[in-house]
């Protein structure tokens, strides 16, 4: 099971992502902050500020709902991104 144990946004739009096993990965949200639900994130506040971890997932809690109402991406997914080196939170 991929562990993810802490999640630091960055201005960029980007996430730095890391697991219980070392690794570091950079989810890149660019791509997708002109779609659906995702349009959310283009308030850099809300990117930053909301952003953590939930359904042991990255996240952003964009609603009043904890849960129910966040926008996740999936883990095997953000395992994938490229890898960051020498990284600190």
């Amino acid at each position: 099971m991929i562990e993810i144990v802490q999640v630091v946004p960055q201005i960029n739009y980007k996430v730095w992502v890391y697991f219980a096993d070392g690794k570091i990965t950079e989810y890149d949200m660019n791509p997708n902050l002109d779609k659906g639900i995702f349009k959310q994130l283009k308030d850099i506040d809300i990117f930053i500020n909301r952003c953590c971890i939930m359904n042991d997932t990255l996240a952003w809690n964009v609603g009043e709902n904890g849960e129910e109402d966040c926008i996740d991406i999936d883990p095997e997914t953000l395992y994938s991104c490229p890898e960051v080196i020498d990284a600190c939170a």
